[in-house]
């Protein structure tokens, strides 16, 4: 027992002197690491205020003169030479109209009983005779139309004829030279003379068709006042229209017994009048 408490003793003795052995050199080791670093020192940041800048007043900067890039030297490219090759003409035939036909005798025989409205028939039929004589006419500086105010004298003789206007010289001479050769006249409808205004149009797009006589016999329309129209010194009233006049029953009876059979030709010329003056809304169909 002895024996086995020595040597406990001495072995705990052995093992501490190596513990403190082992903290010496520790210490040792790490005391001198911390020697050899140098001590930090504070940083002091120091702050100088400088004065502020003279103004100076200084001219500005004189700019440099611009220089010019140099001209870019393009190469010259030759065009292809293109030939224009003109259409061939198209000789494009001038319009023309030829001369309408002569009335016939039947024709005339109508014109020279018809007294309705101031002798349309007659009215028309010489003018009918006129163009027939006149030859055809074709587009171009010749064409053109004259407007003749007309006095044929009781027995059918020519008592005046003026030239109210015209668009064409040619249209006139002609017009003329064919009313000084029309054979002689039938007598006018009323016995009286006959006054009369007629355009001669001597043009290949248009012709003086037949007249429409269905409404021969109706009373014309009043004529317009302007109920506001004043002159000035008269009373100052305004104008009462004029009433329609209702024919007589047993006069109309006549009278319709010597209106013609009114042809296609002049349902289309009267439909082509209306369309000239007043536009295609003007045409509608009758009743």
């Amino acid at each position: 027992m002895p024996y086995r408490g020595t040597g406990a003793a001495l072995g705990l003795a052995v093992s501490v002197a190596l513990h403190a052995l082992l903290f010496v050199v520790m210490a040792g080791h790490l005391s001198v690491r911390k020697s050899d670093r140098p001590a930090a020192e504070p940083t002091v940041i120091q702050l100088k205020l400088l004065p502020p800048p003279e103004t100076v007043d200084r001219e500005p900067p004189t700019p440099a003169p611009a220089v010019e890039p140099p001209a870019l030297t393009l190469p010259t490219i030759a065009a292809p030479e293109v030939v224009l090759v003109p259409p061939p003409e198209t000789l494009r035939q001038p319009a023309t109209m030829a001369a309408p036909p002569a009335p016939t005798a039947e024709e005339w025989a109508f014109a020279g009983r018809y007294t309705l409205k101031n002798s349309k028939a007659y009215r028309y039929t010489w003018g009918q005779q006129v163009r027939s004589m006149m030859g055809t006419a074709v587009e171009g500086p010749d064409q053109g139309m004259v407007r003749f105010r007309v006095e044929i004298a009781a027995d059918g003789s020519l008592a005046s004829l003026d030239t109210l206007w015209s668009t064409s010289p040619v249209a006139e001479r002609l017009a003329r030279q064919a009313i000084a050769n029309m054979p002689r006249w039938p007598a006018t409808p009323t016995g009286r003379p006959l006054v009369f205004e007629k355009t001669i149009s001597f043009t290949p797009f248009a012709s003086d068709g037949p007249p429409l006589y269905k409404d021969d016999c109706l009373p014309d329309p009043p004529v317009f006042i302007n109920p506001f129209a004043w002159d000035g010194k008269s009373v100052r009233e305004p104008a009462a229209a004029k009433p329609i006049e209702k024919p007589d029953p047993r006069a109309m009876e006549d009278c319709l017994k010597q209106l013609p059979q009114d042809s296609i030709e002049a349902e289309t010329a009267r439909d082509r009048r209306l369309m000239d003056q007043w536009g295609w809304g003007a045409s509608k169909p009758g009743p």
